[in-house]
């Protein structure tokens, strides 16, 4: 029993789970989504969705509602499928016929849906397509449209196209689009003579149409803009597919057509196809999406078609996971996936029914892709559906979700059933086990009756439901356990439909009265019931009447009429269902006449109506009877209905051609069943019209013979014949030449026309005509006039080198067939009895070949035609020039002659003459490597002919190779043979790489070993005479040796001889005949250690009664590296046979040794010791200790050299008993000077002496002396400064199209031999220089590579140890070569006829640099738009599609590297028949604008062209100044340099003079004076700056203020540079001691700054520059002649300040430097603004030196300020608009002081307001302590020969004050030639230093030394002008400062004056 139960539950669990069993759910055809059908054939509609075991499929509109059966309208199968029965317009149901449905399949699994079904059924409705009419011009495109209504537009598509109702197969001009549209391209006149048509066909009925014909309207070319004629829309497009954007426009010219995506050109891809009907793009891709623009352009204008190309990539939607088992409370996470275009919605379904988030289904995602249970329950089971929708396209994907847990029943909702139809009832239970479902009703376990059946998986099935009987409560009972159950109920309603009874209509006939009712039977209320006429609603009025009630509804006619028949529909609807029942209604007339017949006249052969017109219904039945003859109708009989005799549509009677048989009576008979037939007779006359019975046709008259015409009439009388030539009526009466006759003959008329002659104007239609009461007749005769035809029009069509190709018109054939024809030529100076004759033409040809005429010869043409007449006269004759052929034979006499070993000289002689074919224009030389491995191609370079014998040179070959070359002659007409290839080889140069694998090894400590490999033979560009080794030493300091060379024919060489422990720097070469090649990369290598040699001096002093200090200096060639030094001590008389020895570490060069007898003697020496051992031993000193040492000096003098900007030591260790004082003196000249102490030089309590960024001012003879009481020891020490190399000379010395070559002589090599060089080039309109480095002895260099035609900017500068040198000037070349330019003795076009020209382009001469590009434009005259050609010089170009019989502009444009040449030309066109057109005469009217456009546009060109003109002649000029600039300073600076001194030879005192710095790229001036006393006249006043102004008490911070210069004058400046004194690089000038006393025999110029102040009434100050020339006829003693320097310094930032210079110039420089100072000052300083940037002021009688900085000066200032007396450096720049009326204040160097001697000066001058910058209340000037003695007594030399720069006395002085600070009362300005002094008030006596403050002095004494004042001044007191000017120059303008001079005191002053 158990065992039973058991076996029975697992049955039941087994059966419980059918999921266990593979349930499933899937979709067949999920992209369903759109149906459209034929209403009159229907559709069926299979369900999407299913399952698996079988599920459940049901439909449903979109809106969720159940659908139901609709007898014979719509039928849900049991299978699924969803049937449309076919139906009649009136059934159409929007709901049923036009809607959205969707399936859903329903099992265990759950139930999924299907996207929305759009079913739409189409109507078979009456439409027409129509094609319009469309215009073209001859050439351009045309476009036919089929136009198919908007309603069916949709179902309807073109299948063909039809032309004269033949089908046209899309092939040569005709395309037909995917449009359906019908391309015509290159239409032609005979277009016009067809008809067009389209054929469509309807998608879904079948149904054909074809469209009326349309016609198209060919006219000639006319100038217009585009128009578009068919263009595109924006669409959407899915990927994959193809699309055709059609594109076509018309227009003259013919427009072109361009195509552009997204603003751009399309990218070339093969999936793009241009058609003439626009662009196919196959295989479509979303990249593809864009603005597509169709843009058609001409001449005259453009016009555009656009659109935007959507391309759609269908969705996709994958939703995961697929299916899903979980337990209940878990959280299920669903994600949807979707790829395809953007912008879709997503949409989540649960089985079925749409999901909206809530506590437990939250929705997630940017997109709402992903749905999130939580928590999940059971009710939460079921199929999951994904859907996104984009616009009409839906996609979808499902998962299936399983919560196991306790069995429950899946909610359900109540259920609305349809009686009569099946419903099924569906109970699902979740979960598991359970054991059965049983349905209830009413307590009544189902199936209780036939119609119910439950299925095992528990659905329900209600058959044919009952309303009565199966409404009502639904139980769903499922047991879970043996006693346990779950249920649950629904409620079914049940809903009945409509019946409808049946009704018809009973016959009626007009007038009567009808009423028809509608009456529902059954069916739910509330029933709505209403009315339909042929498918439209019928609306109450007009007679019909509607009345409704609860279910029935009645129509009403109250008149019966025509217009009521029709289908009536009743149509019931209630919440079940919707009905309908349809009957036709009829409506009986009997007939009558509308129009009855009459008797009537017909005309013979005219056409005839006989009116009958009746009416009634059915439509009446028309008879039409005859009766013949006259009399009373006896028998009728029915007409036979002929093509000649129809019945109209309206019941007339029509007889096309009435005839006289026709005569008679005729009965009209109706009758359609209803009521009588109907009748009415009628008479019908026939009248004759006057008629032609007999006329010729057509007739032949001979020209100059008489003719005859006949002409016979008929017809009611009477009739008359008239004649007729052509329109015109003849009268013989008027023309003789005609004459008419006419006779009656019985019946007919006849009528003669007579020609007395015939004429060939009589070869036209004669007419006669026939006339009388009842018509005309007219009878055509065609007379044809015969004659010998006219001659025929000739024109040459083509003309070559041997063959012209003729073309005739036959304009006039004397109207008889051509039968032929002659033609005749000859030579032009021949007459045509010497003819040659082609006769007998075929008259079916019209153009001909001549053939085997000579080239470049003139002929003669003429011809005949024939016809059976006779001969024509001879055509007009024509005179044609046959062009050149090429020529026939080669150069002769051809010679290769090697130049250089890249070049070959080619000689040779023209062709023969009577093989030349033509001139001559030019040769082709054809040249190629005849070496091993060459591709055997020709070069080819063409050259211009120049006469009968030719040279040239071949260039750039490769070196010493073989080259074969032949030379081809061309003229216009092509190029000739070639000559026999001669072969020459290029001469021997060296070679161009050097040896390879280059090694180096050191043998020993003086032998090295180098080997290499042989360089590549194709490099050697000679024979290999052998290898020469470079080698040179390389020193510790940095200095190079002796370079040295050996010279060998091995691959090995062996070193010897070389310095021991030595680094050397080893280059390779391989050498021919030719010379060295290329050196090897430099390989360093160093020799081996050795012994050291003995040290290079040794001393030994006595220090002590008991020892004695020994010191020495290193070996000369340490030969390694020092390890120890060894001393060596030894007594000779104490009997030790060894000596002592002590060590010392190598770098201490002395050793005190102690512990000696004293009175006893030593011999000491030292030996340096390295790792190879103990070397050779100093000289032996003897030394004796003693009780009292007197000083001296352990170190050694001797020469020391350093690079600049080091620090230096100076070592001066001394002993001696006491300790000595060591002092260090520097010579200057004949004294010696000591050396100060400051922050650049310092003494070490040791006696070295440290100079701290050596300059070159630094070298010189140093002397250190050592001094106590047993006397003193002196060494010197020459310190020499190595500083950067001079800037060399650099010039161009030769050039080429490809090249330039360069040479310089370099400068100074600054104390360090020279590295090499750095040449800088580039183009001369670019900064993007390039560097290449250059070996040490090259003096020139060849820039290769170079661009033809092209200036180049080139500088060079030198390289030593110490660094770069300054860069020389920039110097400018240009490569050989110009512009192109077209050829004037060369023909620019070739042939020209109607359409085309071609154009000669070898008339282009390249100027010698390659032609890059030719661009050609051309546009007819008077029109704006230029079309373009791009071409090269080697090709002929073709002007295609020109217009006929057109005059054109042609413009040229040829470019090389040099630039571009222009060449413009006009030319016309022939005419159609090949005839030149007069040129272009301007008719009144015609180019009105154009005119305007010229009055306007001429005054603005020439402004424009005045502007220009100006612009370059400005330019011109100031090129021409630079270049004068440039030649002076270059030559300038040669001479310079030449006179420059060894920099190793020791200054012996320093150089003396100023100089003139002028640094040209910063715009810069370093002046320099000197302190020489000159008379140079008392006519000026100078600005004295007392030693007031300056104070030890300022803060350094605030030192001085300058005033900045505007001085326009400049440009006047014309002083040379005059004379060059000797200053080295960087040395310090101080004043000369010896002053010539004799008178310069030369002119001096001189400039002086005039400051000129004005009265306190004058606002403005003017600065002036005084020019003179100063002589001894101005009393003027010159006591030494001015010398200054100048050079082009590098920028400044490079940290340094480097001149040349040069003594005794001659004459010639001084003109140069005058150019060059001249040229300087006009074109960088004009208006330019001067600062004062650097001073550098001292007394030039003390030692002691002081350097002005400024905080903002550059680099330079703080690395090499040179530190010398009365240095100042001015800055210059483009002055500022707002600068230019007033002064500026810069900033000015704070002075560095080192004790209270030095001093700082600055130079005010001033343009306008004399101010000076003040801040914080602080004097910005610092007073400056009184002068010595002998300063004062220098100024009264200065004083006695001042020449002044005057101030007037009435301005303000120019104060500088500093509250607090004494005031020093002697006047000290700048050094300068002229001294001038503020004069005290009279009796004033100097007060005594302090600073109490007392009245100025009234008149100190020369000699009295300065006292400081504190006393504030009197304004505008008296002051005193000493040197001939008594005027006050300074005044106080600040309280508490006041400045006092005593007559005749010693202010030390100084002027700056350029020259």
């Amino acid at each position: 029993m158990w065992l039973v139960t058991f076996l029975l539950l697992l049955d039941s669990l087994h059966k419980a789970r059918p999921e266990d069993v593979g349930t499933s759910l899937y979709f067949v055809n999920d992209s369903l989504q759109q149906v459209t059908f034929s209403s009159s054939v229907g559709v069926v509609v299979p369900c999407p969705a299913a399952g698996s075991p079988s599920a459940a499929l049901r439909w449903y509109l979109a809106t969720g509602d159940d659908i139901y059966d609709v007898p014979h309208i719509r039928h849900v199968h049991a299978n699924g499928t969803l049937q449309l029965y076919p139906f009649s317009p009136s059934a159409f149901n929007s709901f049923i016929h036009d809607n959205d449905y969707f399936c859903t399949a329903e099992n265990a699994a759950g139930k999924i849906r299907s996207p929305n079904i759009r079913i739409k059924a189409v109507f078979r409705e009456p439409y027409t397509v129509r094609v319009e009419d469309q215009r073209s011009m001859r050439g351009n495109v045309a476009v036919f449209k089929c136009l198919i209504p908007s309603s069916v537009q949709e179902y309807v598509s073109v299948v063909s196209w039809e032309k004269d109702t033949v089908s046209i197969t899309p092939e040569n001009r005709f395309s037909i689009t995917s449009h359906g549209g019908l391309y015509i391209s290159d239409v032609q006149k005979e277009d016009a003579l067809s008809t067009y048509r389209c054929i469509t066909k309807h998608k879904y009925s079948g149904e054909t149409r074809q469209s009326n014909g349309a016609r198209l309207s060919v006219t000639d070319p006319a100038e217009s803009i585009p128009t578009i004629l068919d263009g595109f829309h924006s669409q959407e497009v899915w990927t994959g597919h193809a699309v055709e954007l059609p594109c076509a426009a018309s227009g003259y010219p013919i427009p072109a057509i361009r195509w552009l995506k997204d603003g751009r050109p399309l990218p070339a891809d093969s999936r793009w196809a241009k058609r003439i009907t626009g662009l196919t793009i196959s295989d479509l891709r979303t990249e593809d999406s864009g603005t597509y623009i169709c843009e058609v352009t001409n001449t005259f204008g453009s016009a555009e078609a656009n659109g935007i190309l959507t391309v759609i990539d269908p969705l996709h939607v994958t939703l995961t996971p697929k299916k899903l088992k979980t337990g209940i409370g878990s959280t299920v996470i669903l994600s949807c996936a979707l790829t395809g275009s953007p912008e879709f919605t997503i949409r989540w379904y649960r089985n079925t029914e749409l999901v909206l988030p809530g506590e437990a289904i939250s929705i997630r995602g940017l997109s709402n892709e992903t749905l999130l249970i939580s928590s999940a329950q059971k009710s939460h089971s079921g199929a999951y559906q994904c859907f996104a929708s984009r616009k009409a396209q839906t996609a979808q994907d499902f998962a299936i979700i399983v919560l196991e847990g306790p069995p429950s029943i899946r909610a359900m909702r109540n259920i609305t059933a349809v009686a009569g139809r099946d419903t099924l009832i569906n109970c699902r239970v979740i979960g598991y086990p359970y054991y059965s479902i049983k349905w209830y009703k009413d307590t009544l376990l189902l199936p209780d009756n036939h119609r119910q059946v439950v299925f095992e998986n528990g659905t329900l099935k209600l058959t044919d439901v009952q309303k009565g009987m199966d409404e009502g409560e639904y139980l769903c009972s499922v047991l879970i356990q043996p006693q346990l159950s779950i249920s649950q109920s629904v409620h079914v309603a049940v809903k009945v439909p409509p019946l409808i009874q049946p009704f018809e209509f009973p016959p009626a006939s007009i007038g009567q009265l009808l009423y028809i009712p509608c009456v529902v039977s059954s069916g739910d209320m509330p029933i709505r019931i209403t009315w339909r006429k042929d498918g439209q609603v019928i609306i109450s009025g007009s007679g019909v009447t509607i009345e409704s009630k609860e279910f029935m509804s009645s129509l009403q006619i109250s008149s019966v009429s025509l217009k009521h028949n029709g289908n009536y529909t009743c149509i019931a609807s209630n919440a079940a269902a919707t009905v309908s029942r349809e009957r036709q209604l009829i409506v009986r007339v009997p007939p009558r006449f509308v129009v009855q017949p009459n008797n009537q006249d017909g005309i013979y052969g005219k056409a005839g109506v006989l009116n009958c017109s009746v009416d009634g219904y059915p439509p009446p039945k028309v008879m039409w009877k005859h009766a013949k003859g006259s009399g009373n109708p006896q028998q009728y009989h029915p007409v036979p209905l002929t093509g000649r005799i129809q019945i109209l549509p309206n019941s007339s009677l029509l007889i096309r051609h009435v005839l006289e048989e026709d005569i008679g009576y005729y009965l009209c008979q109706a009758s359609n069943g209803v009521g009588t037939d109907i009748s009415k007779a009628m008479f019908l006359t026939v009248k004759i019209p006057a008629m032609i019975t007999s006329h010729p046709n057509t007739t032949i008259a001979i020209k100059g013979h008489a003719k005859e015409l006949n002409c016979t009439a008929r017809g009611e009388r009477p009739i008359i014949i008239r004649w007729e030539k052509g329109d015109t009526v003849i009268d013989p009466d008027r023309v003789m030449r005609y004459a008419i006759a006419t006779k009656d003959n019985g019946d007919e008329v006849v009528s003669t026309l007579k020609l007395k002659p015939a004429d060939r104007g009589d070869s036209v239609f004669f007419s006669c005509h026939a006339i009388n009461s009842y018509g005309e007749d007219r009878g055509l005769i065609q007379l044809t006039v015969q004659e010998p035809p006219d001659p025929p029009e000739l024109e040459i069509r083509e003309v070559k080198a041997r063959s012209m190709n003729l073309r005739w018109t036959q304009r006039f054939d004397g109207n008889s067939i051509i039968t032929g024809f002659d033609i005749e030529y000859k030579n032009k100076s021949d007459s045509w009895d010497f003819k040659q004759s082609t006769r007998n033409i075929s008259p079916t040809i019209n153009q001909a070949n001549i053939v085997d005429l000579h080239p470049a010869s003139v002929y003669s043409i003429r011809m005949y035609s024939f016809n059976k007449i006779g001969r024509s006269e001879p055509s007009k004759e024509l005179t044609i020039s046959t062009e050149e052929a090429a020529p026939d034979g080669p150069p002769m006499d051809v010679t290769l002659q090697p130049v250089t070993s890249q070049s070959i000289q080619v000689t040779w002689k023209a062709p023969k003459k009577e093989l030349q074919n033509g001139v001559i224009r030019g040769y082709q030389i054809g040249y190629r490597e005849n070496s091993p491995g060459s591709n055997g191609q020709y070069s080819i370079v063409e050259m211009k002919a120049t006469g009968d014998s030719e040279v040239y040179t071949l260039d750039n070959l490769k070196k010493f190779a073989q080259y074969g070359v032949v030379v081809q002659a061309f003229n216009r007409a092509g190029t000739g043979p070639s000559s026999s290839e001669i072969n020459a080889t290029t001469l021997e140069d060296v070679p161009s790489q050097p040896p390879e694998n280059v090694r180096a090894l050191s043998i020993t400590s003086d032998v090295a070993v180098i080997s290499w490999s042989e360089p590549p033979r194709s490099t050697l560009n000679g024979v290999l005479k052998g290898y020469r080794v470079i080698f040179w030493s390389l020193y510790v300091d940095g200095e190079w040796g002796e370079m040295q060379n050996v010279t060998t024919t091995r691959e090995r060489v062996e070193l010897r001889g070389m310095e021991k422990f030595t680094n050397y720097s080893v280059q390779v070469l391989a050498y021919t005949q030719a010379g060295d090649g290329v050196r090897s990369s430099v390989l360093y290598i160093q020799t081996k250690e050795d012994v050291p040699g003995p040290p290079a001096g040794i001393k030994a002093i006595p220090s002590s009664a008991s020892s004695v200090v020994v010191s020495w200096l290193p070996p000369t060639k340490p030969n390694g590296v020092i390890r120890k030094y060894t001393i060596f001590c030894s007594s000779p008389g104490s009997g030790q046979p060894a000596p002592s020895e002590y060590e010392t570490s190598p770098e201490q060069l002395f050793y005190r040794i102690a512990h000696l007898n004293r009175g006893q003697q030593y011999l000491l020496w030292v030996a340096a010791v390295t790792s190879a051992g103990r070397g050779n031993s100093s000289e032996k000193v003897t030394i004796e200790p003693a009780g009292k040492a007197p000083a001296k000096i352990i170190s050694f003098g001797g020469t020391v050299t350093t690079p600049w900007m080091k620090d230096v030591r100076l070592p001066c260790n001394s002993v001696g008993d006491p300790a000595p004082a060591v002092k260090w003196t520097k010579d200057s000249e004949d004294s010696a000077i000591p050396v100060s102490l400051d922050g650049h030089r310092l003494i070490h309590t040791n006696g070295t002496l440290l100079l701290r960024a050596v300059k070159a001012e630094d070298s010189g003879y140093y002397t250190c002396t050592a001094t106590n009481t047993g006397g003193f020891d002196t060494i010197i020490v020459n310190l020499l400064v190595q500083v950067p190399p001079d800037q060399p000379r650099l010039t161009v010395s030769k050039t080429s199209a490809s090249s330039i070559t360069l040479t310089w002589i370099p400068g100074d090599n600054g104390g360090s031999s020279i590295r090499g060089f750095v040449l800088q080039y580039s183009v001369d309109n670019s900064e993007e220089w390039k560097d290449v480095f250059i070996s040490s002895s090259e003096r020139s260099f060849k820039l290769d590579s170079l661009k033809c035609g092209t200036w180049y900017k080139v500088k060079l500068a030198a390289k030593n140890s110490v660094g770069s040198g300054r860069i020389s000037e920039i110097i400018e070349a240009k490569t050989h070569g110009r512009e192109p330019s077209f050829s004037k003795d060369q023909h620019l076009f070739t042939h020209i006829n109607s359409t085309h020209a071609r154009l000669n382009l070898q008339g282009w001469n390249n100027g010698g640099c390659p032609i890059t590009a030719i661009v050609l434009e051309y546009r007819p005259k008077g029109t704006w738009a230029w079309q373009g050609v791009r071409a090269n010089s080697s090709t002929e170009v073709f002007l295609t599609e020109l217009r006929e019989a057109t005059w054109y502009e042609l413009r040229m444009r040829a470019c090389n590297s040099a630039g571009c040449g222009n060449e413009t030309a006009q030319f016309a066109t022939l005419d159609y028949d090949g005839s030149t057109i007069p040129p272009i005469k301007s008719a009144q009217g015609e180019g009105d604008d154009v005119k305007k456009l010229f009055t306007i546009g001429c005054p603005v060109i020439l402004a424009t062209l005045g502007a220009a003109l100006l612009f370059v002649v400005r330019k011109k000029r100031k090129e021409k100044r630079l270049k004068r600039l440039r030649d002076a300073k270059s030559l300038a600076e040669m001479l310079i340099s030449k006179n420059n001194r060894s920099f190793d030879t020791p200054v012996k005192g320093p150089p003396q003079g100023p100089r003139l710095h002028i640094d040209i790229p910063r715009v810069q001036l370093l002046v320099e004076d000197k302190e020489g006393i000159k008379q140079l006249g008392d006519d000026k006043a100078t600005i004295p700056v007392t030693d007031a102004e300056f104070s030890q008490a300022v803060n350094p911070q605030s030192f001085c203020t300058g005033v900045s210069l505007h001085h326009p004058a400049l440009i006047q400046s014309t002083g040379p540079l005059i004379d060059m004194s000797d200053i080295r690089p960087g040395t310090n000038p101080v004043s000369r001691k010896n002053v010539k006393s004799a008178h310069s025999t030369r002119n001096r110029y001189s400039s002086q700054w005039t400051l000129t102040k004005g009265q306190a009434s004058t606002p403005a100050r003017t600065l002036t520059s005084d020019w003179r020339n100063v002589g001894s006829q101005h009393g003027v003693t010159v006591a030494e002649s001015d010398s200054y320097s100048a050079s082009l310094s590098q920028d400044t930032d490079k940290g340094r300040n480097s001149m040349v210079s040069t003594e005794s110039a001659s004459s010639t420089y001084e003109e140069l430097a005058r150019a060059y100072e001249h040229a300087k000052l006009e074109e960088q300083l004009q208006n330019a603004k001067f600062e004062i940037t650097e001073c550098f002021i001292s007394d030039s009688s003390s030692d002691q030196m002081t350097t002005g900085t400024n905080e903002n000066a550059d680099s330079m200032t703080s690395m090499s300020t040179p530190s010398e007396p009365g240095i100042c450096r001015f800055t210059a720049s483009p002055p500022k608009p707002q600068d230019a009326d007033r002064g500026k204040n810069v900033a000015v160097p704070i002075p560095h002081r080192a004790s209270k001697s030095d001093y700082c000066n600055l130079p005010v001058y001033s343009k306008s307001e004399s101010f000076f910058r003040k801040g914080d209340g602080r004097e910005p000037c610092p007073v400056v302590p009184p002068r010595e003695a002998s300063m004062r007594n220098l100024t009264r030399a200065y004083h006695t020969q001042s020449r002044h720069l005057t101030l007037d006395p009435a301005s303000k002085p120019l104060a500088l004050p500093h509250p607090g600070a004494p005031a020093a009362t002697t006047t000290a300005t700048l050094p300068q030639r002229t001294l001038a002094m503020p004069a005290p008030p009279a009796g004033t006596a100097p007060p005594a230093p302090g600073p109490t403050p007392s009245e100025p002095p009234a008149a100190p004494s020369a000699a009295a030394p300065p006292a400081p004042s504190t006393e504030p001044p009197r304004a505008g007191g008296p002051h005193t002008k000493m040197g001939g000017s008594r005027d006050s120059l300074l005044e106080m303008n600040t309280p508490g400062v006041g400045r006092s001079q005593k007559p005749g005191a010693g202010a030390y002053s100084k002027s700056y004056t350029l020259v």
